[in-house]
């Protein structure tokens, strides 16, 4: 992987990982729904990055 690529993904997965602990202990379905949607928007920011850099690969 390039490193320029490497950063933001790390870091994304980094944020997933704190919103799963954040889920896991969340006390109201609205929590989870909000921690839900957060985890879903850094997997699909990393697949654009992963996107973005194997279209400019090719």
């Amino acid at each position: 992987m390039n490193s320029q690529r490497d950063l933001p993904i790390r870091g994304s997965e980094k944020v997933i990982g704190h919103y799963e602990l954040l889920l896991a202990s969340a006390k109201s379905e609205h929590e989870r729904e909000l921690y839900r949607q957060r985890i879903e928007r850094e997997r699909r920011l990393i697949q654009d990055l992963q996107g973005e850099w194997d279209h400019r690969a090719a």
